[in-house]
């Protein structure tokens, strides 16, 4: 766990056509690995950003049928990387779909699946809402991976906003964070370096956080400046806001120097007062 590795975060401007966008985040991902990356991710949704939920549907595959999973498999397996896809919208049913996250070994094969537990319901100023629940079934289990530095806790965008999550995460073990996203340009301004950060300073975790970028179809924006973030919550790298990739060095030592320096995992205390279980339900009813 001592050795050092690089990282590198895809960020691109999904298209609604989902082969355009493998073939774009296939050459970015080519050159990381050539600028030395050994782990690379790509961002939520990263082979398809449809205008309305009809149409995303309509673009959604069963796992089996999607064309990035072998793609994926085959390119990680060729670059002999780790690799996150970030998500598939995959097709469960005709009207519903999982927002799936896939970690990949670099013999191409798929270690571990995540799927997105908290859905994106909201209403923004100016008439900027959306639905994700009328479309996406939630997943309901979190999900810890295996990797050579030591052990990764995986989950999707909105996430992000349950810091529970990645508290039992890093109980769990969790020294790497992945939070593969695509934030709207109104709420990353104003709050995706906050939350980032905050998650990998509450848990002493390196948090990977790829993100999408720039206009989509039908007018949504999204925010970009993906991120690598260490355990004392400095900023290694930010993509801005435009398509690319960042590379950033990990240091796995410096996950128990921090935890060493703030030991804030060894220091949980049970409280009265609400249940742990009517927390979580206050906390997913919650924006």
């Amino acid at each position: 766990m001592s050795e050092r590795f690089k990282v590198a975060c895809i960020q691109n401007n999904a298209g609604p056509d989902i082969l355009p966008n493998i073939r774009e985040v296939d050459r970015l991902a080519r050159s990381a690995r050539a600028a030395g990356a050994d782990f690379i991710l790509t961002s939520e949704n990263f082979t398809s950003i449809e205008f309305g939920a009809e149409r995303s549907l309509d673009k959604a595959l069963p796992e089996a049928e999607h064309p990035a999973v072998p793609h994926f498999t085959a390119l990680a397996k060729e670059l002999g990387v780790w690799f996150l896809m970030g998500s598939l919208t995959i097709k469960l049913a005709p009207s519903k779909v999982n927002n799936r996250s896939y970690l990949i070994d670099p013999d191409g094969r798929i270690v571990a699946r995540y799927n997105k537990l908290h859905l994106f319901d909201v209403q923004l100023k100016a008439g900027e809402t959306y639905r994700e629940s009328a479309t996406v079934e939630p997943g309901d289990r979190a999900v810890l991976a295996e990797t050579p530095w030591g052990l990764l806790g995986m989950s999707v965008c909105y996430d992000l906003r349950f810091a529970y999550l990645y508290r039992a995460l890093a109980q769990a073990g969790a020294g790497y964070l992945t939070i593969p996203s695509a934030f709207t340009k109104t709420t990353g301004q104003a709050h995706w370096h906050t939350l980032v950060r905050a998650r990998a300073i509450e848990t002493g975790a390196y948090v990977f956080a790829p993100a999408q970028c720039g206009q989509h179809a039908g007018g949504r924006k999204t925010y970009g400046h993906s991120l690598v973030v260490d355990p004392w919550g400095e900023i290694l790298a930010d993509g801005g806001e435009a398509p690319g990739y960042i590379i950033a060095e990990v240091d796995p030592s410096k996950i128990a120097e921090v935890r060493r320096m703030i030991p804030s995992l060894e220091h949980d205390r049970a409280f009265s007062g609400p249940s742990a279980a009517a927390a979580v339900r206050l906390a997913q009813a919650g924006e």
